[in-house]
């Protein structure tokens, strides 16, 4: 299995990227961002990319986002095809992507919103913490993008204040201050599983009650 930073030879893939990213969402049934094929083209062509291949057979990707004027980062579309999952590779790709920001990208914070707990917890290994959408990006383009996700309007609702993800940031000052401690807080799995449920519980109830309200 070879990692790499994409490069123009990998353009070939930007199609089957976002379809396993499509498809991948369906079946969990979550919402996300959807991505064109154009798009996923422009982060390999910057160098903004990471791709896990087998051969020639595609197996992962992740790119790299930059907002602020490159205050912020975000590691985003993490993607592993159903061919290779449950191998650690979702944890091998996070950790390229985040050591060739820190390396393109030395005093942005890197930041990202997830659904997913496998995710929350390879970003909490890498030093990210849970914190609230306030400390992240207030780049207006970055939320533009959760337009496409089926739960945007949660969002809006809130005033951009929280959703169904859930904001996880690393800040390489903060790091710095506290080289002993790694965490402020100690992962804790089923906090963040209730959490999470909570969520789910109160924002999409509401959905379904409003539409049983218009239908009437």
């Amino acid at each position: 299995m070879q990692i790499l930073i994409a490069n123009d030879t990998h353009i070939g893939y930007a199609q089957e990227i976002c379809d396993t990213i499509e498809e991948s969402a369906k079946q969990r049934g979550t919402g996300i961002a959807k991505r064109t094929p154009e798009y996923i083209t422009t982060k390999i062509q910057n160098g903004n990319a990471v791709i896990a291949l087998e051969g020639t057979k595609f197996a992962g990707f992740c790119y790299i986002e930059t907002w602020g004027h490159g205050k912020f980062v975000a590691n985003s579309g993490l993607i592993v095809h159903p061919d290779f999952r449950g191998k650690g590779l979702a944890t091998d790709i996070k950790k390229k992507v985040f050591e060739h920001s820190r390396k393109k990208f030395p005093d942005a914070k890197i930041f990202g919103i997830t659904t997913g707990l496998a995710v929350m917890k390879i970003n909490y290994d890498l030093g990210y913490e849970p914190v609230t959408f306030s400390e992240l990006t207030d780049d207006p383009s970055f939320w533009n993008g959760c337009k496409t996700c089926r739960n945007f309007d949660i969002l809006t609702r809130n005033e951009g204040r929280m959703c169904l993800c859930t904001g996880m940031l690393y800040d390489p000052v903060e790091k710095e201050k506290n080289k002993k401690a790694q965490h402020k807080h100690k992962y804790d799995s089923k906090v963040l599983t209730r959490l999470k449920n909570i969520k789910e519980s109160l924002f999409l109830n509401k959905e379904k009650k409003k539409e049983k309200e218009s239908k009437k």
